[in-house]
């Protein structure tokens, strides 16, 4: 059996809830609340016209769909974007459109997916030294290409 929390839901007006689509999807589909238009190489803020209460101990990320990244050349910038526990108003999903023709977007259409997951916070601690590794300092591609 999965976890499951309880999380607190308003919607506006007309607006259905976001649902798991099949009985193990990680994500719950967002759609859009309202009609947009996002030109060709621009972004936008679409509105999903629901609010949620996640619990303390958790955080909801809004993450793309992949099919709609791969069929319409849809990026949703900061994703995962983080909703906090206590942020209590309408989820909205920023999309950037990177493809040559505009993207119209429809009331209903499924434009992201809401991930709840539990949060860990760090009780940092300062040292004078972190330890060694293999891979010490090395960064972005050190490990092979």
């Amino acid at each position: 059996m999965l976890n499951q929390i309880k999380v607190g839901l308003k919607l506006k007006a007309g607006i259905n809830p976001p649902v798991y689509m099949t009985e193990h999807s990680a994500g719950l589909d967002l759609q859009a609340s309202e009609d947009i238009e996002i030109v060709s190489t621009g972004k936008g803020l679409v509105p999903t016209g629901i609010m949620v209460s996640i619990p303390e101990g958790y955080e909801g990320q809004i993450r793309p769909r992949s099919g709609l990244a791969l069929r319409e050349d849809i990026l949703i910038p900061n994703s995962p974007g983080t909703i906090d526990s206590d942020y209590r108003g309408e989820l909205k999903v920023i999309i950037w459109n990177l493809g040559k023709k505009d993207f119209i977007i429809k009331k209903g259409d499924r434009i992201a997916q809401l991930v709840i997951v539990p949060v860990v916070r760090a009780d940092f601690v300062v040292m004078d030294e972190l330890g060694e590794t293999n891979r010490a300092s090395g960064g972005f591609g050190h490990t092979g290409k």
